[in-house]
């Protein structure tokens, strides 16, 4: 699809699913991330476990609908993570009712806890526009050359920028006072590589839903 696809009165399109459910996974992951988890030696967070697929729907986005599309996602879920961060904040603070013991519960999970929701925000925002502006890069430069219709370059090439991006701004200001140098070196590589081989792994899946994605905008674009 071109890039300035218009995705305004288009019921039909399914541009606004891929944003909804890009912004739930960004959302659920936001929360999951408040529990560091070992297995093992690896050193971890809750969010790895549906996070990546929100740079697998950002590459669907932006190689469909273009970067201006997906830009808008991105700055969508940036606003409903600060929104949550900020409504969780005033829930805590509010006076619990009579008989409501789950204060510290609550506190412990969705408590707001400002160097988290700093983290997981610019983590999110400078790692996503990473993504999206590097899939379009290698899009715009490589048309005509040898691998310039290989979509495999520009999903791969745009994960390793991205997730890197994402990885170290979140690890930089998550870590700090909470892990040693250690713990912080071990929770950037394997977050990164972890990420990183995770999007690899499902190329064939993103490949059907982009194939997917395009033949269903242009079977009723020209209707």
């Amino acid at each position: 699809m071109s890039s300035n696809f218009s995705t305004s009165n288009n019921l039909r399109s399914w541009y606004p699913i891929l944003a909804a459910v890009f912004c739930s996974l960004l959302l659920i992951s936001n929360i999951g991330a408040t529990k560091f988890i070992d297995f093992g030696p690896i050193k971890t967070d809750g969010g790895a476990f549906l996070f990546p697929l929100t740079y697998i729907l950002g590459d669907v986005i932006t190689e469909v609908y273009g970067f201006k599309a997906a830009r808008r996602v991105i700055y969508t879920g940036f606003g409903l993570g600060i929104l949550a961060g900020f409504t969780f904040w005033l829930i805590q603070i509010s006076p619990a009712a009579e008989g409501w013991e789950n204060q510290a519960a609550f506190e412990s999970i969705l408590g707001f806890v400002p160097q988290i929701v700093a983290a997981s925000v610019i983590a999110f925002i400078l790692g996503q526009l990473s993504n999206a502006w590097t899939l379009t890069w290698i899009k715009e430069k490589t048309v005509g050359k040898k691998y310039g219709n290989k979509l495999w370059t520009r999903l791969i090439g745009s994960t390793i920028i991205g997730e890197f991006v994402d990885t170290l701004a979140f690890t930089l200001i998550a870590s700090l006072g909470r892990l040693n140098f250690q713990e912080f070196l071990n929770y950037l590589a394997t977050g990164y590589l972890y990420k990183t081989l995770f999007e690899v792994i499902l190329l064939p899946i993103t490949y059907r839903v982009i194939a997917a994605a395009r033949r269903h905008e242009g079977e009723f674009t020209r209707e």
